[in-house]
C-alpha cells in the first residue's frame, strides 16, 4: 500500500467553492466562506501563488501577506496543476466529474496522451470534454455579467472555451492592463469579475519562485492589488487565491525514470507532470502483471513519491466523485512526488520540461495549500 495520503477531510475548504461563494454574495445568499452580500465581486487567481510561497516573500507582499492570517488558507485540487484546479474553480466541482484530471492524461480512445491546456484539437472538442456548466453559466442565467479578465493568448484558446463558458473574455496584455479592465467593468455596474494572472507562475517555471525576477514580479503584483482596492467602488468585494503552490527542483534532483528499464515493462504512455506521473499500461496486461509494477514502483520510489494505482486514487477521493465517462482519462499508476524531486523521461522527443526549476502537480502542502484573501467588503471584520 502506498504511504498515508494526506487527504483533506471531507468538507474542509476547497478552491472549488470560491467563485461559486462570490457569486452567491451578489444575491446575498449564504455561502461556504460567509461572504457577505456584494454589489459586485472580483476573484484574482494568480497562478502558482501558493500559501507558503507568499508566506516566504511577506516582505514583498505587504499588502497581500498583511492581509493572509492562518485561517485564509484553503486546499487546492488533485493534481495541484493549472488545468485540473482552474476547471474546478471555474464550474465548483472536483477534477473527476468534470474530466481535466491532469495536465496530460490519456486519451485511450486515440491511443494517444493529450496536453488539455494546449492540446485541444478536432478529437477534443472543449464543449464535448467538458459538459458541466460553469459558474458563469449560472451567474448569467441569474440575469448577472460574468466576466473573465485574462491574457490576450488565451481569448480563444480550447481551455477557455472548456471552463470559461458563459463568461464575456476582455483581454489584457500586461497585469496593469487586467486590472484596468476590471475596475472598467465594476465602475459599470455590477458583476461577477475574474481576474487571472499568469505572469508569476510563468517567472517560476523559467527561473525559480525563489529567484529576484519572482520577488519583483510578486512586489508589482502587491502594488497592483493594492491600487486596485483603494480605487474599486463602495460595495465592491475583493478575494485573491491561487491554482496551486510552487516548488523549486534544480537540476541534480531529476530522476530519469528510463535509467531503470524495468519500471517502463508494460508501460504504453507517460502522461502527467514532473512531479505527479501518470503511467497508462499497455491494454493487454492482465491484473496480475498491473499489480507487479505497481509493486516495482513502489519498491523504487515509494520512499520519495506516494505510489498508487488508479483505482487507489479514486477510492481515497483524491479526484472527488468520477464521472463514469472521465474514468479511462485517470492513468493505471499515479507516482506524485513527496520529497524535492521531478521525474523526467528521456525518451521524450521534446525535453524542453528539464529546463523548468519552479515545480508543482503534487501533494505537499506546499502545492496544495492556496491562500484565500479577502478585501472590500469581504474583508474579515
Amino acid at each position: 500500500m502506498p504511504a498515508m495520503l494526506p487527504v483533506p477531510a471531507d468538507g474542509a475548504p476547497r478552491l472549488t467553492a470560491v467563485l461559486g461563494a462570490a457569486l452567491d454574495s451578489l444575491a446575498g445568499s449564504s455561502n461556504p466562506f460567509g461572504l457577505p452580500r456584494a454589489d459586485s465581486a472580483v476573484v484574482v487567481l494568480v497562478d502558482g501563488l501558493g500559501a507558503a510561497n507568499l508566506r516566504g516573500r511577506a516582505g514583498h507582499a505587504r499588502f497581500l501577506a498583511g492581509r493572509m492570517a492562518k485561517r485564509d488558507v484553503i486546499r487546492t485540487v488533485f493534481p495541484s496543476t493549472t488545468a485540473a484546479a482552474i476547471a474546478s474553480f471555474a464550474t465548483g466541482i472536483m477534477p473527476g466529474e468534470h474530466g481535466l484530471v491532469g495536465y496530460r492524461v490519456p486519451d485511450r480512445a486515440n491511443d494517444r496522451v493529450v496536453n488539455q491546456l494546449s492540446g485541444w484539437d478536432d478529437r477534443m472538442v472543449p464543449e464535448q470534454w467538458q459538459r458541466h456548466p460553469t459558474v458563469f453559466d449560472r451567474a448569467t442565467e441569474r440575469g448577472l455579467r460574468a466576466v473573465a479578465v485574462g491574457g490576450t493568448r488565451y481569448a480563444t484558446s480550447g481551455f477557455t472555451r472548456a471552463v470559461l463558458r458563459g463568461s464575456e473574455y476582455r483581454s489584457g496584455a500586461k497585469v496593469t492592463d487586467r486590472f484596468a479592465e476590471a475596475l472598467r467593468i465594476v465602475e459599470e455596474g455590477p458583476a461577477l469579475v475574474y481576474v487571472y494572472v499568469s505572469e508569476l507562475d510563468q517567472i517560476a517555471h523559467a527561473h525559480g519562485w525563489e529567484s529576484d525576477r519572482w520577488i519583483a514580479a510578486l512586489e508589482a503584483l502587491d502594488a497592483e492589488v493594492a491600487a486596485f482596492e483603494r480605487r474599486m467602488p463602495r460595495g465592491t468585494g475583493l478575494i485573491v487565491t491561487a491554482d496551486h503552490g510552487v516548488i523549486d527542483v534544480p537540476a541534480h534532483r531529476h530522476v530519469f525514470i528510463d535509467a531503470s528499464p524495468v519500471l517502463l515493462d508494460g508501460v504504453r504512455h507517460v502522461a502527467g507532470e514532473p512531479r505527479c506521473l501518470g503511467l497508462v499500461l499497455e491494454p493487454g496486461l492482465d491484473a496480475g502483471e498491473r499489480q507487479v509494477l505497481l509493486e516495482r514502483w513502489r519498491a523504487a520510489e515509494g520512499d520519495r513519491a506516494w505510489v498508487l494505482s488508479g483505482d487507489e486514487a479514486i477510492a481515497a477521493g483524491l479526484y472527488g466523485a468520477v464521472d463514469a465517462g472521465n474514468r479511462d482519462r485517470i492513468a493505471d499508476i499515479l507516482v506524485a512526488a513527496r520529497s524535492g524531486i521531478a521525474y523526467y523521461d528521456r525518451r521524450d522527443p521534446d525535453r524542453r520540461g528539464e529546463g523548468m526549476i519552479g515545480q508543482h502537480g503534487s501533494l505537499t502542502d506546499e502545492e496544495t495549500r492556496i491562500p484565500l484573501i479577502r478585501s472590500g467588503v469581504f474583508a474579515r471584520g
